[in-house]
């Protein structure tokens, strides 16, 4: 186990989980990632102000506002692609401090019956955050609703956007060894004083998919959360028609070995160091939010990299418009923006978009054919 940093500090969630894993052994690195995510008290989400430059990290959105408008501008194409419905829901799911949502608002300003037509929700669960979303939105004409799950949302056709949500639902972790598969789990120290991981000492469960051909050492990830969601959204797309739109970092082949990582302070964290003061993700498996997409009976369009889908949605275009008539200074800051969403080399090839939608619909801007 890395040694903890010596800025890390001792936290209430770590000194419960210590306790918990004393009286009833190892918990999965899922239970883990969930309990230092979204614990009711102490979870990083609950407590924490993560994004921004005063956060942990940051976001798209809150790089440049092109992304903000270009997506804002695709919802509005897929309105049409719809055939105009009168009434919709407008979904977001993680919708952070809310720049995302006040962007593509603005931009879809350039349709009012858009807007008109539009039930705004917002799945978020942290407090915090809705109170931070509440302060942004306010003098927007459109007023948003909070849901804190899909499943909350009442039925009607709907556009559905999440953009660095997926990455953050917790993972199982297995790892091949010379007797087979055992599930990686958190458990504790020589002495029981830190967290540290371990392994399971039996195979896992039936039902559990692993690779037969994988070599000792090779790490797979599950996220079941992640594929019942997709699974469940789509099952809405068929019933009531739509499209989502999931933009994430990750990865296209299944399972691809150990990513689990966490940052604080726009840096590299250890995992099991001050959990809850850290955010925490993995990265996603497009290939199985497809696949359970389409096994829904939805359509499913890419991924596709973030770089290329912004570039054909109009990213040239938009920055020339922007920066049109704008001194030297804030031209510059206009395309450096544009580059860290974009470029191969910085946020446009690790990050990749992926549609799920209505089969009825035709194939979504931004996405080739299947």
């Amino acid at each position: 186990m890395t040694a903890a940093p010596a800025s890390a500090e001792r936290t209430p969630l770590e000194e419960r989980l210590i306790a918990l894993i004393k009286a009833n052994g190892p918990i999965s690195v899922a239970d883990y990632m969930a309990d230092a995510l979204g614990h009711p008290h102490d979870g990083y989400y609950m407590s924490a102000t993560p994004i921004g430059a005063e956060g942990d990290f940051t976001t798209a959105p809150e790089i440049s506002q092109i992304f903000g408008e270009l997506i804002g501008m695709w919802l509005v194409q897929s309105w049409i692609d719809m055939g105009e419905p009168k009434a919709f829901n407008l979904i977001e799911l993680g919708p952070g401090r809310g720049v995302l949502m006040a962007d593509i608002l603005r931009a879809a300003q350039l349709r009012p019956a858009f807007l008109k037509a539009a039930s705004i929700f917002l799945v978020e669960t942290s407090g915090r955050l809705r109170h931070e979303q509440q302060r942004r939105l306010r003098d927007l004409s459109a007023r948003p609703l909070w849901a804190d799950e899909f499943s909350e949302i009442p039925p009607a056709p709907f556009l559905l956007v999440a953009n660095e949500f997926f990455d953050c639902l917790p993972v199982r972790q297995f790892e091949k060894t010379e007797t087979g598969w055992r599930e990686r789990l958190i458990g504790l120290n020589e002495d029981g004083t830190a967290l540290a991981f371990t392994r399971a000492k039996t195979p896992p469960l039936p039902g559990v998919a692993l690779p037969e051909n994988a070599e000792t050492g090779a790490v797979f990830e599950l996220c079941e959360s992640a594929a019942s969601l997709a699974r469940e959204i789509a099952v809405s797309l068929v019933e009531q028609g739509g499209r989502a739109l999931i933009i994430d970092y990750g990865h296209l082949g299944e399972g691809a070995g150990d990513t689990l990582q966490a940052v604080r302070r726009h840096a590299y964290w250890p995992v099991l160091a001050s959990p809850g003061k850290a955010d925490i993700t993995a990265h996603v498996d497009f290939d199985a939010l497809a696949r359970a997409g389409v096994d829904a009976g939805a359509a499913a369009w890419g991924p596709t990299p973030q770089g290329v889908f912004l570039d054909r949605l109009g990213l040239q275009a938009r920055i020339a418009r922007l920066a049109s008539g704008k001194p030297a200074e804030e031209v510059e800051k206009i395309i450096r923006g544009a580059h860290r969403i974009a470029a191969a080399e910085e946020m446009g090839e690790v990050f990749k978009a992926l549609c799920l939608s209505s089969p009825a619909l035709p194939a979504p801007p931004g996405f080739d054919a299947p």
